[in-house]
Formats: structure tokens, C-alpha cells, sequence
């Protein structure tokens, strides 16, 4: 093996929980923060904590509203035709903005 390329090991790492719990373990940072611990993990305790850091549900409902809007609007549209033109007319709107 190469010397020298490794990063330093800290046998003596400080991990910090969003809970607040602090504990010790081996890393090759000197301090971490993570989300969730055995004090506060719902496997360990039992109760159920949902996490929606991202807001996937909000983007989840606002995904399902623009489908069914669209689907909504291209409802009344019969021929291929009325489609083109539709595409056409959305396409100048997206140029001219």
C-alpha cells in the first residue's frame, strides 16, 4: 500500500445527536453530528417519529394537483389538430416570457 494517503483515524471521535445525546466512537473526523441515535432512533425506542426533512410529501401533493390539472385541461380536447395548436400556443407563451 501507498504511505501517507490514508486520512488520520481518531479513535476518540465526539458524535452529537439532533436529540442532544453525545457519545464516543471511531471516525477520521474529530466531531460529526448526525440525525438520529439509538436514544431517539424508532427501532430503539419504539415510537414512531416521522421525518420529512425535505418536504416530499408537500412535493408529492403538488405533483399530483399538476397532473390532475392537466389531465383536466387536456380533457376537452378532441382532435390531434386542437392539440397542435394547443403545444403551438404554449410554446410562443414560453418564448415571449
Amino acid at each position: 500500500m501507498k504511505k501517507d494517503i490514508h486520512p488520520q483515524y481518531h479513535s476518540d471521535a465526539q458524535m452529537t445527536c439532533s436529540c442532544g445525546a453525545v457519545f464516543v466512537s471511531g471516525s477520521t473526523r474529530e466531531s460529526l453530528s448526525v440525525e438520529t441515535c439509538s436514544q431517539c432512533h424508532p427501532f430503539f425506542t419504539g415510537k414512531q417519529k416521522i421525518i420529512d426533512s425535505t418536504g416530499r410529501v408537500d412535493r408529492f401533493k403538488k405533483m399530483t394537483k399538476k397532473a390532475e390539472d392537466t389531465k383536466a385541461e387536456r380533457s376537452n380536447i378532441k382532435s390531434k389538430e386542437e392539440k397542435r395548436q394547443q403545444r403551438a400556443k404554449k410554446q410562443e407563451e414560453k418564448s415571449a416570457a
